[in-house]
C-alpha cells in the first residue's frame, strides 16, 4: 500500500514519527506484499527542519509523483495555519484527492487541505487551539473541535500531535481487522482507542483578544460566585445591563449561551481541583456549584466523554489514590442509583 506523508519546514516531529511508527509496527506483522511503503514528500527533495529543531531527510519532492497514492497525509506543525502553501502545489494534492483511496491531516494540516478546498462541506477536527481559526477561515468547513479524528468519506482528519497515531491505527484496523490494529498498539504501548475528545486537554475558558468587556466581567463573577445558582437576570444585574442586552451582547461575543458558559466554568473549576486536590468527588461537585456528584458526573461525560474519575485518573496520576478512592466508590454507587 502506497502511503505519502508531506511535510513542510516547521512540521511537528510527533506528526511524522506516530504514523511512521504506526505503519512500521504493522509492516513487522504483514506479508511483504501487503506492507506499507511509505513516502516522506516536501516541496523539494533534501533536509526538513522540525519545529523541535531536529533535520528529517526528505526523498522526494511532490512533483515527483504523477499517480496518486492509496493514503496521502498532511503534517502539521506550530506555525502552519500562517503558511501560504504553492498554487502548483494545490493544484498537485486537488489531483491527488481526486485519485487517492483515502487523503487526510494530522493536526493543523488540515489548514492545507482546506487551502485546497478539500475540506468544504465535510466534517474535519484539527488541533483544539486551531479549531476557531479553521472555523473563521474556512466556513465551509464544518469543524468539530472535539474529536480525536474523524472520517467523512475518504477524508481522515485528526487532532493534534499524537492524534496522528490514533488515526493511523483507526487506519491499520480498518485495513487488517481491529486485533492487528491492538497488536500494533501494544507495541507503541499506547491506546488503540482514547476515552474522551479534545476538550480534556485544552486550557480552561478564558477572555479571548477581541471578546467584549462583560464577557470578561461575566467570568470573574461566575468565578467569584461559582457555588451559587446562578440566573441570566442575575447575571445582567451583575454587569449593570439590561437582560435582553445582556443576551444579546454575551451571545455575541462569547459565542454561547450565558448558561453553556457558566457551566463551562464549573466543569473548568472542577478539572482544576481535581487535577490539583484530593477532595473527594461529591466535595468538588459542592465546591464547583453541581446540584451533586452525579450531577457533575454526568455534566462531565456530556461535555468531555470522560468522568470526573477518569478524568482525575489522567490528569493526577496515582498520587493520592487511597485518599479519593472512597469517594469513587460513592460515584459507582450512584451512578448505577441514576441509572436503575
Amino acid at each position: 500500500m502506497k502511503v505519502g506523508i508531506v511535510i513542510f519546514d516547521g512540521v511537528q516531529a510527533l506528526d511524522v514519527a506516530g504514523p511512521l511508527d504506526v505503519f512500521a509496527e504493522a509492516n513487522t506483522f504483514l506479508p511483504e506484499h501487503h506492507r506499507y511503503q511509505v513516502s516522506l514528500v516536501g516541496y523539494e527533495a533534501g533536509t526538513v527542519a522540525c519545529s523541535n529543531g531536529m533535520g528529517l531527510s526528505v526523498p522526494y519532492g511532490y512533483a515527483d509523483f504523477d499517480a496518486p497514492f492509496d493514503l496521502l497525509l498532511i503534517a502539521g506543525g506550530p506555525q502552519l495555519p500562517d503558511a501560504q502553501p504553492r498554487s502548483e502545489f494545490l493544484t498537485w494534492l486537488q489531483d491527488q484527492a481526486r485519485g487517492a483511496a483515502r487523503f487526510g491531516s494530522v493536526c493543523n494540516g488540515a489548514f492545507i487541505l482546506a487551502h485546497a478546498g478539500l475540506l468544504d462541506g465535510k466534517e474535519v477536527t484539527t488541533h483544539w487551539a486551531d479549531a476557531d481559526r479553521l472555523t473563521d477561515e474556512f466556513p465551509q468547513a464544518c469543524v468539530q473541535p472535539d474529536r480525536i479524528f474523524i472520517r467523512d468519506g475518504r477524508l481522515f482528519t485528526s487532532a493534534g500531535v499524537t492524534a496522528g497515531i490514533d488515526l493511523c491505527l483507526s487506519l491499520v484496523a480498518e485495513d487488517w481487522g481491529h486485533e492487528l490494529a491492538v497488536r500494533v498498539a501494544k507495541r507503541l504501548v499506547v491506546y488503540i482507542q482514547r476515552e474522551g475528545g479534545q476538550s480534556q486537554y485544552s486550557p480552561y475558558v478564558g477572555v479571548r483578544k477581541g471578546q467584549d468587556p462583560i464577557v470578561s466581567k461575566v467570568l470573574g463573577y461566575v468565578t467569584e460566585h461559582i457555588t451559587d445558582t446562578l440566573s441570566i437576570e442575575q447575571l445582567a444585574s451583575a454587569v449593570s445591563v439590561s437582560r435582553r442586552t445582556f443576551s444579546r451582547l454575551f451571545s455575541k461575543y462569547a459565542k454561547v449561551t450565558p448558561s453553556a458558559f457558566v457551566e463551562q466554568v464549573r466543569v473548568d473549576t472542577a478539572r482544576k481541583l481535581l487535577e490539583e486536590t484530593d477532595a473527594p468527588l461529591k466535595t468538588v461537585a459542592f465546591n464547583c456549584g453541581f446540584h451533586s456528584a452525579t450531577h457533575m458526573r454526568a455534566i462531565f461525560f456530556r461535555r468531555l466523554n470522560v468522568t470526573p474519575r477518569q478524568y482525575r485518573q489522567r490528569f493526577r496520576g496515582t498520587a493520592g489514590t487511597q485518599e479519593w478512592a472512597s469517594s469513587d466508590i460513592n460515584e459507582e454507587l450512584e451512578t448505577a442509583e441514576m441509572e436503575a
